[in-house]
C-alpha cells in the first residue's frame, strides 16, 4: 500500500478503471448529482471514445461503482467531463482520492495540463479542486441549468501537471 493509500484513501475504498459495462450505473450516479444528468447510452458513446479514461470508485467488496471521474485527453491536455460520486456515499472523504488517482493516471499518459467547468455555486466541489491546485482561468455566465429553472455561471479551472 502506498503513502497516498494510506493518509488519504478511506478505509475499504478501492479505485479502479472503469469502462462501458458500467454505463449505467454511472448515469445512475450522475442523475443524483446533476440537474441536466447523461443517459446510459451517452455514457457508453463517451467511454468508448478513443482518448477517453474514466476510474471508478468502489467500496468494500462492491463490483458496481459508488463514484467515478471521466476525463478526455488530447495531446497533453485532458478536460474533466464529469465527477460524480453517488448520494449515499457523499461527504465520506472520497472524492479527494478519486480525483487525485485519476489526475496521477492522466499525468501518467503524458497529460501536463487538465481543465474544468464547475459551478460557481458547488462549494465543496471548488474546495476540493483548490486544495488539488487548479486556478480559476474563467468565467461563463448562464452556463449551468439549475433543478428549478434559473441558471448560473460556470467557472473554468486548470491545473499543471
Amino acid at each position: 500500500m502506498s503513502l497516498f493509500d494510506r493518509i488519504f484513501r478511506p478505509a475499504g475504498a478501492r479505485i479502479e478503471p472503469v469502462g462501458t459495462e458500467a454505463a449505467a450505473q454511472l448515469a445512475a450516479i450522475h442523475a443524483s448529482g446533476f440537474a441536466r444528468p447523461w443517459s446510459t447510452l451517452e455514457f457508453e458513446h463517451l467511454l468508448g471514445e478513443r482518448g477517453v479514461i474514466g476510474d471508478g470508485l468502489y467500496l468494500g467488496r462492491e463490483k458496481r461503482p459508488s463514484g467515478f471521474a471521466l476525463s478526455r485527453i488530447v495531446l497533453d491536455e485532458a478536460e474533466i467531463l464529469t465527477i460524480a460520486i453517488a448520494r449515499e456515499a457523499r461527504g465520506r472523504g472520497h472524492s479527494r482520492p478519486l480525483l487525485t488517482q485519476h489526475l496521477d493516471g492522466l499525468s501518467r499518459k503524458g497529460v501536463a495540463k487538465v481543465h474544468l467547468e464547475v459551478e460557481e455555486g458547488n462549494t465543496p466541489a471548488l474546495a476540493l479542486y483548490r486544495r488539488l491546485g487548479f486556478k480559476e482561468v474563467g468565467r461563463r455566465a448562464g452556463y449551468y441549468l439549475k433543478a428549478d429553472g434559473t441558471r448560473a455561471a460556470a467557472l473554468t479551472m486548470a491545473v499543471d501537471l
